[in-house]
């Protein structure tokens, strides 16, 4: 049986969003980690007006939405922010198709109209700096 995953979010000095900690070591954890994705959300130009609200700020939890009758993916999973009234956008088809529809999703990073998240196992443990 594996160890729980625990991670830390650690700000990053220009205040752009976080770095990964690994809780029980200490070390950092690379956004190429095998336990973890982290991936740029697809579309936010199309919606730069929801993901410059404070729901999509760095920390904060986010729904992934399966769309299964989405006309151009089957596969398509929408990012919404935790109570579900903006959409940032989705997460990129080919990442989309792999998930097993049971993560947890945070932002981690957001620079200009970009937005990345962190994606992790349902079982993962992610602590949060205080505001």
């Amino acid at each position: 049986m594996s160890e729980r995953l625990r991670l830390w979010l650690e700000r990053d000095r220009r205040g752009a969003g976080y770095h990964l900690r690994d809780a029980a070591t200490g070390e950092r954890v690379s956004r190429e980690d095998e336990r973890i994705r982290v991936v740029p959300v697809a579309g936010v130009s199309f919606r730069a007006e929801a993901v410059a609200d404070a729901s999509f700020d760095p920390g904060a939890r986010l729904a992934l939405v399966p769309e299964p009758e989405n006309e151009h993916d089957a596969n398509a999973v929408a990012v919404w922010n935790e109570e579900r009234t903006l959409q940032a956008g989705y997460v990129p088809r080919e990442v989309a198709a792999e998930l097993a529809g049971d993560e947890q999703a945070i932002s981690i990073w957001r620079a200009g109209e970009g937005l990345r998240i962190l994606l992790v196992p349902p079982t993962a443990w992610v602590g949060r700096p205080r505001r």
